[in-house]
């Protein structure tokens, strides 16, 4: 397993892996950073966390998809990034899966808030899981991934 994973091809696999998914966490933080009320109401639709936390959930989780956003893209501390994203797709499968069995009709609030622009469905939650896996081989196998990461390990090296 050990030679598998030293492959040296990882990061170019990984590349349009944390470019994609660092695009998608960046678009997703936009309009939750630019309208935090909008998003804790689609925070509070799912009927997950107490009152006393959905604000702060709605001020801060946007910011950290930026930051980890912003990691994946650039390649900084990127299986930090991953780990981060990984995380926060796994507390967002969660949820959703929760909100089906719920029988929300709502959207998820993951690109633009209270909106049925983008309903949740099975399909988000397959959507989601696919993100998940991508997330888990740029966590796992991108050792020495392209970007800052590399370049910083190369000075070490010198």
């Amino acid at each position: 397993m050990s030679r598998y994973t030293a492959w040296r091809g990882h990061a170019w696999l990984a590349l349009p892996l944390r470019l994609y998914l660092g695009g998608v966490f960046l678009l997703a933080c936009s309009h939750k950073i630019l309208h935090p009320s909008s998003f804790a109401l689609d925070v509070a639709t799912y009927q997950l966390l107490p009152l006393e936390l959905i604000n702060l959930q709605a001020l801060v989780l946007p910011w950290v998809e930026l930051l980890t956003g912003l990691m994946l893209v650039l390649a900084f501390r990127t299986r930090a990034a991953a780990l981060l994203i990984n995380a926060m797709m796994v507390m967002f499968i969660v949820a959703l899966v929760w909100a089906l069995l719920q029988g929300l009709d709502m959207g998820c609030g993951c690109f633009a808030s209270e909106g049925g622009d983008d309903p949740i469905s099975w399909r988000t939650i397959v959507r989601d899981s696919i993100w998940l896996a991508m997330g888990l081989y740029i966590q796992i196998f991108d050792r020495r991934p392209l970007g800052l990461d590399r370049l910083f390990m190369r000075r070490n090296d010198a």
